[in-house]
């Protein structure tokens, strides 16, 4: 007989493999070492994520109710999580009765297809886009060049990574690995007409790039974005930027497709004016973002004519369905998890191999698309962590990051089963729970001085032992444990002097 199971619940499905950029080719430990072996990058990032740390404590020290304005945050989308299905009604019902049409998609592979769709359907073959994780996040651009339509990328740093054929490695700032004589030599090689005696100065490098997309901006037809955020009452739509490249492709084209992952409803136009006091104290360290643009629906005569929706689930839905885990989806991306984070800080974003690195990727990713695979890079993101706790202090929504690293860690052992580690761990407790048993371990320990040798310390144990000595070493042990100490004449002894009063070293001249 069958099993029947017409009715009952399942668990909503995560981002389908092979599809977008949430998950890496390799370990996170692996991809590290490699990064590690990078200086300049450290470097780079090193003194990109210390200028931008500095900045945000001064402005937000600035703020008198900035704790009440991180628990207002955090409470506005806890809310948010709590009604997600009705805000999104909500939301799509004001943006149609405003002029914009809206498309639902469930994944990665949906999304690159609507969207590829909607722009053949203007005849045009290239789009102009701003700064988006929701299209990094389903590898939209890759998608699009294989139906022969070109994205070109208007925000500075995104243009930067996508000239050098790079992927980003910061949520805010993409390209922080890179520094200008490495950008220079980007352009130089990949952007038409430029010049040749090009420098590295800022001002130049930017003036080169506005050159080469100014002409891009006045005759590119679609426009594709995210969205910082959406208002569920007035199906506002709304992007934060420092740049000015936002403004101009979201008010010259004709078509705007805008892709916006499920999670960054508001419900209110109010609660907007708690979140332009976060974001950008918190992501650059200014207290208030250069171009805030806001759009609802379409306006006759006024920006595009046609404007799309794509409403992202990708895995967001399965994050809700865990009732820990779903914390993550407070999210705001503001990067102030990255640059203080001291793991980020040495091995940059690529380690992570997702389009979310840092610590609150090392939440989110494994969350959309799935962590348990075999040999899954992903089940490794959850260890990639001193679970020190600066991002939870960082964060402008107060999101407990180290307590859900520690359940998804705990998520993982539990789905590994039995693993050498466990077994370990099941020695560790057989041992410890008998006097006799620790005291054979203890003397057996003892044997570990031949291997440390005259160096007095343990470099290299075998599997599965080698994870430990491949990046600490361990000091010999000592030739008398506190037990045998205890039991021996000089331990008794010592112990009879303290019970008088006397330090075991007075030599019996200590006062009582």
């Amino acid at each position: 007989m069958s099993t029947v199971t017409l009715g009952l619940p399942s668990f909503p499905p995560r981002s389908p493999e092979g599809a977008g950029f949430l998950r890496g080719t390799e370990k996170f430990p692996a991809a590290a070492h490699h990064e590690l072996a990078n200086a300049q990058l450290r470097r780079n990032i090193g003194k990109a994520t210390h200028t931008i740390r500095a900045k945000r404590i001064h402005v937000t020290g600035e703020l008198p109710d900035w704790e009440e304005l991180r628990d207002a945050g955090s409470a506005i989308k806890t809310d948010v999580m709590a009604r997600l299905p009705e805000l999104l009604e909500q939301f799509e019902a004001a943006v149609i009765a405003r002029g914009g049409m809206v498309h639902w998609a469930a994944d990665a592979n949906e999304a690159n297809a609507i969207v590829t769709e909607l722009v053949k359907a203007t005849g045009s073959d290239e789009v102009i886009k701003v700064k988006s994780m929701a299209t990094q996040e389903i590898g939209l651009n890759e998608h699009l060049e294989t139906q022969g339509i070109t994205a070109y990328e208007t925000d500075l740093a995104e243009l930067i990574v996508q000239l050098g054929h790079d992927k980003p490695s910061h949520i805010l700032v993409p390209a922080i690995h890179r520094n200008r004589s490495e950008i220079r030599e980007i352009f130089l090689r990949e952007m038409p007409d430029v010049d040749p005696e090009l420098g590295d100065n800022p001002a130049e490098l930017a003036a080169a790039a506005r050159k080469f997309l100014r002409h891009k901006f006045m005759t590119t037809p679609v426009a594709i974005s995210g969205a910082n955020f959406g208002i569920a009452d007035t199906g506002t739509l709304t992007v934060v930027e420092s740049e000015g490249n936002g403004r101009m492709c979201l008010t010259l084209p004709k078509t705007l497709i805008t892709v916006m992952g499920i999670e960054k409803i508001l419900p209110t136009y109010q609660d907007l004016e708690v979140f332009l006091q976060l974001l950008p104290r918190s992501s650059t360290g200014e207290r208030m973002n250069p171009y805030t643009s806001l759009w609802t629906g379409v306006t006759p005569g006024d920006g595009p004519q046609e404007f799309h929706l794509v409403l992202l689930d990708n895995g967001r839905t399965a994050a809700l369905a865990d009732k820990i885990g779903r914390e993550a989806l407070n999210c705001i991306r503001c990067s102030a998890c990255l640059n203080v984070c001291p793991v980020y800080e040495r091995t940059g974003g690529h380690a992570y191999g997702s389009t979310y690195p840092g610590p609150i990727g090392a939440v989110l990713t494994p969350q959309l698309a799935g962590m348990h695979g075999k040999d899954d890079p992903n089940s490794t993101l959850p260890f990639a962590s001193t679970l020190c706790g600066a991002c939870f202090d960082a964060c402008p929504v107060k999101i407990d990051i180290p307590s859900l690293l520690v359940e998804l860690r705990h998520q993982k052992v539990e789905q590994s089963g039995l693993t050498a580690e466990a077994l370990a761990m099941k020695a560790a407790s057989y041992a410890m729970s008998s006097s006799t048993r620790w005291t054979a371990a203890q003397k057996a320990a003892g044997l570990g001085r031949i291997v440390a040798g005259k160096k007095g310390k343990i470099s290299t144990l075998p599997p599965p032992l080698n994870g430990w000595t491949a990046a600490r070493d361990i000091p010999a042990p000592p030739k008398q444990t506190f037990r045998s100490w205890w039991d021996s004449d000089e331990g008794r002894a010592a112990l009879d002097q303290a019970r008088r009063g006397a330090h075991p070293d007075s030599e019996g001249k200590a006062e009582k």
